[in-house]
């Protein structure tokens, strides 16, 4: 097997996106949570405030490319991972090139679905780098290098997980309790039945040690947007990581959806979202709740819900400008700016 050796190679020197938000010399570290498009939404915007800022992201995928490499080479899922790299790319030429490349999809032609249909480009090179080192957080580093990543990517744990709920469902009159296994289904459930006992497997998986220790030094936590049975909560169901976010001396800092109504959580309003992270672990305190005024429908009750998690509502449009239920990265960042002032 080859063995990559020596440091780290040099990379092409970055410029923060200086947009009037203010990149701040003393800019604070942070640790930012979730997964998939939720995950690289607070990213995009997060790195326009700080260059110390590390990802921590949800390793349970079994769909698409990233299910079929979790099967066929029993790695890590590298979806989330990849995703989470091309939202710490640049704003420059070197930036947006490798984030498109990271991005990209083999299509087979001519309707004929090959080897390689679907597969994510950065998906492959991702493997590539852990069958060459052994390592996945080395991997992952040299894969930020090549990028130019402002920031670091980390899996939360060390092994593949597997994310399964029971889902209450209507059938034949009558209400009827299933097991639903894998992300990919889980993430579907919701809009046929409520998920409830969402758990991890194997329930003692090891967390990773660098993201334990990220999270121990941390300035700010902050946890979402995402899916929030399959990308925010899972971080509060591995044992060691839940317990790294409910005793770090960080601040945390939860950001809501821009919509209640997902496939997961049909029919919850934000409040509902917030007593889930109290449901499954009542020891984690918030110091703050970003969320935009579009999702909650009483402002008064959802101030209060938050104030009984320990902290503060910070209402104000963070949404795109397009309608669709996207984080705008700039509005984000202002956000985020803002909160980390106010403490």
């Amino acid at each position: 097997m080859a063995v990559l050796t020596g440091s780290l190679p040099l990379i092409p020197a970055t410029s923060a996106v200086r947009s009037g938000i203010g990149f701040q010399e003393s800019a604070p570290s942070v640790v930012a949570l979730g997964g998939g498009h939720g995950l690289s939404a607070s990213l995009s915007a997060l790195r326009l405030l700080t260059s110390e800022l590390t990802a921590v992201v949800t390793v349970a995928d079994d769909g698409g490319s990233s299910g079929r490499l979790r099967r066929e080479l029993g790695v890590l899922p590298p979806g989330d991972l990849r995703m989470a790299l091309a939202a710490l790319c640049d704003d420059t030429d070197w930036g947006r090139t490798w984030r498109d490349v990271m991005q990209h999809r083999f299509a087979s032609r001519d309707g004929v679905e090959g080897s390689l249909d679907n597969h994510a480009l950065g998906n492959l090179l991702i493997v590539t780098l852990w069958e060459l080192l052994g390592d996945p957080v080395a991997g992952l580093q040299w894969a930020g290098a090549l990028l130019g990543a402002r920031g670091r990517v980390l899996p939360m744990a060390s092994v593949p997980l597997t994310i399964e709920g029971d889902v209450l469902t209507e059938v034949d009159g009558g209400l009827r309790l299933r097991r639903v296994s894998g992300q990919a289904q889980l993430a579907m459930a919701g809009s046929s039945g409520n998920v409830s006992k969402v758990r991890l497997l194997p329930e003692d998986a090891p967390a990773c040690v660098d993201a334990l220790n990220a999270i121990e030094l941390a300035d700010w936590v902050i946890l979402g947007p995402g899916s929030w049975y399959t990308s925010v909560l899972p971080h509060l169901l591995l044992p060691e990581l839940r317990d790294a976010l409910c005793t770090t001396t960080a601040r945390r800092c939860l950001t809501m959806n821009l919509t209640n109504d997902t496939k997961e959580t049909l029919g919850m309003s934000a409040v509902d979202h917030l007593a889930v992270i109290r449901r499954y672990a009542p020891d984690f305190r918030i110091d703050a709740v970003i969320a935009d005024p579009s999702v909650v429908a009483d402002r008064g009750e959802f101030e209060a819900a938050v104030a009984e998690m320990g902290g503060r509502a910070f209402l104000g449009k963070v949404g795109s400008s397009s309608g669709g239920p996207v984080h705008d990265a700039l509005r984000l960042a202002t956000a985020y700016h803002d909160m980390f002032g106010e403490f």
